[in-house]
């Protein structure tokens, strides 16, 4: 036998016992996947405050960015009409992104009607905010807002946001 005979050999057996030592890990896995307990899936019951406690949330947010709270809860003072509505703004993308992780737990048209009245309500503030001149008082930003919610309620969705999510909440119960 030549040097390279034995290198041959050697690697063959390398391989083989390499393959060996794989195979044997392999079953041992595979047996200890079968003796695990499976993860099973939450029930419905489980999960059931989760959900209601996400809907009562998705209450309380589309509460906080309703227009009229919006323009009382947050005081013009001395902003202008530009100030004013970046804080708006602002303060709706807070409240949202505070309370993304509950989509989660709602049914896809609820997290859709939140997302909606999200979006509605920072159309009106630019809207109504970029019919004012940028240096006017704050404070007018907010009585055109109130004017345009007065003149037509049905110009915000927040009533049928809340009757979705509260629709929604009651096929739960």
């Amino acid at each position: 036998m030549s040097n390279q005979d034995l290198v041959l050999y050697g690697g063959i057996a390398t391989v083989v016992i390499v393959i060996a030592l794989y195979l044997v890990y392999w079953f041992r896995e595979k047996q200890s996947l079968k003796t695990e307990q499976p993860v099973t899936k939450p029930t419905g019951e489980s999960t059931l405050g989760l959900r209601l406690q996400a809907y009562e949330r998705l209450v309380m947010l589309a509460e906080r960015i309703s227009l009229p709270n919006l323009i009382t809860r947050i005081p013009a003072g001395e902003l202008t009409v530009r100030q004013l509505q970046s804080v708006l703004i602002e303060q709706i993308k807070t409240e949202f992104d505070y309370n993304l992780s509950q989509q989660i737990y709602v049914a896809p048209a609820a997290w859709q009607a939140i997302n909606n009245l999200r979006e509605q309500n920072i159309f009106i503030i630019n809207q109504v905010g970029q019919a004012l001149p940028p240096d006017m008082k704050g404070s007018e930003l907010s009585r055109r807002i109130a004017d345009l919610l007065n003149a037509d309620p049905r110009a915000s969705l927040h009533t049928m946001v809340l009757e979705a999510l509260n629709f929604e909440a009651k096929k739960l119960l």
